[in-house]
């Protein structure tokens, strides 16, 4: 099979593909061959810096979520899941590869009449989102603010907070993002690349932080006592600098989630049914070939894409 390899930490050139054994499914594992692999910004993380929840060294086939059909199982896995299409986490590396093995456990079918791109794109972006929406609890008539609202998990936040009754403000960078945001229901949007962007955001209720830094921190100023800030991603390259006992004199929670794992997975399934029922959409905004990986990863480190980026893996 074919797979890209981590190399060593640094730029997206230390990505490179090559030829590789096939895996062989293991005990209560599924063997996927690989249609999409989903890229994270995370991953772009790792494999320049070697930071991130992986715990791992290279070398190594990276990526950390895949879409396709099993075409064999392991001992102890029910030999009717061959033929099934599926999404499936890896554990964080082995997603860039024509075929990929995984814990059988950690599998989801794809609902009937749901795209497998789709679905592959909605698998970490999807569980996410919508764990976010249902910790933060946006009411009819709050005022949100989902920053880095064109992104992969941003849009996404987007539709879901739009669907709860929230007023939507998008925070983005650049027209063509700020033009995604509306179009998937945001009700105002502002350029947080622009000197005085909180003053046309406003005051919000409910922040999802996905960009850190100093927006992260303009975001939190907007925030009334009462407000709620969610951070769950760090797109300038740092967290939002915000103590518990600044919030706390401010009368602002600081919302963490720690959901059990069950809880991640109804999360993911709830993401994928939604899509099925056409109430939800995530947007692959660029795809790239199995052999483009390391452009894919420049891409998205360049700022200049929109959505999920995908792999369009071939067998």
């Amino acid at each position: 099979m074919r797979a890209v390899w981590l190399t060593e930490f640094g730029g997206p050139e230390v990505l490179v593909a090559r030829d590789t054994p096939d895996p062989e499914p293991g005990p209560g594992q599924a063997l996927i061959e690989v249609a999409h692999a989903g890229i994270t910004f995370i991953e772009t993380q790792f494999r320049a810096t070697g930071t991130g929840p992986f715990r791992l060294a290279p070398p190594l086939i990276l990526g950390n979520g895949v879409g396709g059909v099993v075409v064999a199982v392991g001992d102890g896995v029910d030999p009717g899941l061959v033929g099934t299409r599926v999404v499936s986490g890896t554990g964080g590396s082995g997603g860039y590869a024509s075929r990929a093995a995984v814990d059988a456990d950690g599998v989801y079918p794809v609902p009937d009449g749901l795209a497998l791109d789709t679905a592959t794109a909605l698998l970490a972006d999807g569980r996410t989102a919508t764990m976010l929406v249902r910790t933060a609890e946006p009411k009819p008539g709050e005022r949100v603010l989902v920053e880095a609202a064109a992104g992969g998990v941003g849009t996404l936040l987007v539709q879901l907070a739009k669907a709860a009754g929230a007023h939507v403000v998008a925070a983005a960078g650049g027209a063509r993002k700020l033009d995604l945001a509306r179009a998937l229901g945001a009700d105002e949007a502002v350029d947080y690349r622009s000197p005085g962007w909180p003053d046309r955001a406003g005051s919000v209720d409910v922040v999802f932080d996905g960009v850190g830094g100093e927006v992260g921190r303009a975001a939190f100023e907007l925030l009334p006592r009462g407000g709620r800030m969610l951070r769950f991603g760090l797109a300038s390259g740092s967290w939002t600098s915000v103590t518990e006992e600044e919030a706390a004199a401010r009368g602002v929670t600081l919302v963490r989630s720690t959901p059990t794992q069950e809880e991640l997975r109804d999360c993911t399934r709830s993401a994928l049914a939604e899509a099925a029922a056409g109430r939800l959409r995530p947007v692959i905004g660029q795809r790239f070939g199995l052999e483009q990986a390391a452009d894919a990863h420049a891409a998205i480190e360049s700022r200049a894409t929109v959505g999920k980026t995908l792999l369009e893996v071939a067998g």
